[in-house]
């Protein structure tokens, strides 16, 4: 008997559909999951949606468990957590994360997933992906006891890296957005939060997640003589103009890039499996509840991806909840 799964495409850009899909049976080490979760980032996975990827950088974007090329079809996606229903003794009934797209049943090998902690709840546990940035991020910036940070760009990413922030010592750390919203998830995760034109200057370090070339300028006007950006935005298919004059050169400015698809030089010995699990103990804390601001029941992607996409529903990460079917 076949077994069957339901998955989410992006067809032509702007446009997905939800297509039957057939599994394979699962070879030895290999697992079945059933999906319980799965979220939506509203950064990269939206402007996969619309069709912005770069043609020079398809094959870096390309997602672990992705099918298709981009523009599209493609069914693309990255934060899922499930139940294991078939495979190795050690891993039949556990709660895991994967980086696999959006859908009901999938096989992997079991090296693909990791299993969520007990401390952490199945629905806290799609932002694994998204903290395991943040956690990268802070390893290339190396933040040091005393600093004074701001997160310019309060989304996903830039949240994730707040909070995890939040917990250094005797540093300063600021969340700078153009939503006065965001305050409330500031609030929430323990830091301060100000709009861009009222953000504390002389920081040591300004990391950049507002995938705007005006969030990436005023994060250079925040630093201190000496200082470092820390690029983690992307802008896709975008130019970015920025202010090169000035005073950039005589203050030693520093701006420097940092991706989750390379584990930072600084950790060199640290892999992959490591990063990631490392990521899923820090969702034991509750405060990272405030980065889930939406929920929908998994047949309503091909409706709720162009609203993400546009903006009518703002979102960090909007949770995507799947019934017991196929």
């Amino acid at each position: 008997m076949k077994r069957t799964a339901r998955a989410f495409w992006t067809g032509p850009p702007g446009h997905g559909e939800i297509r039957d899909v057939v599994l394979p049976d699962p070879a030895e080490g290999e697992v079945v999951v059933r999906s319980l979760w799965s979220g939506v980032s509203r950064g990269t996975e939206t402007l996969v949606f619309r069709g912005g990827v770069p043609e020079n950088q398809h094959t870096t974007m390309r997602a672990p468990f992705q099918e298709g090329d981009f523009p599209g079809p493609v069914k693309y996606g990255y934060l899922n957590v499930g139940v294991v229903e078939e495979g190795p003794d050690a891993l039949v009934g556990r709660t895991v994360f994967c980086l696999y797209p959006h859908q009901t049943r999938y096989v992997v090998p079991a090296s693909a997933v990791t299993p969520v902690p007990e401390s952490v709840p199945a629905g806290r546990a799609v932002l694994a992906g998204t903290v395991e940035t943040a956690v990268n991020a802070l390893w290339d910036a190396a933040p040091l006891v005393g600093d004074r940070i701001a997160v310019v760009g309060g989304g996903m990413v830039g949240c994730s890296v707040a909070a995890l922030l939040a917990r250094f010592p005797g540093v300063r750390v600021q969340l700078v957005d153009a939503d006065p919203a965001r305050a409330k998830t500031a609030e929430a995760l323990g830091v301060g939060f100000a709009l861009p034109a009222d953000a504390l200057g002389d920081c040591d370090l300004v990391v950049h997640a507002s995938a705007t070339e005006q969030g990436l300028a005023r994060a250079l006007e925040l630093l201190t003589a000496e200082g470092t950006v820390l690029e983690l935005s992307w802008y896709g298919d975008r130019k970015v103009s920025l202010p090169l004059g000035e005073a950039f050169h005589s203050r030693r400015l520093v701006i420097r890039s940092s991706q989750v698809g390379t584990v930072s030089p600084a950790r060199a010995s640290r892999s992959y499996t490591d990063r990631l699990a490392l990521a899923l103990d820090l969702l034991a804390d509750p405060a990272l509840d405030a980065l889930v601001t939406g929920e929908s029941d998994f047949e309503e992607l091909p409706e709720l991806l162009p609203k993400l996409a546009s903006g009518e529903i703002p979102a960090l990460c909007h949770r995507v909840r799947y019934a017991d079917i196929g």
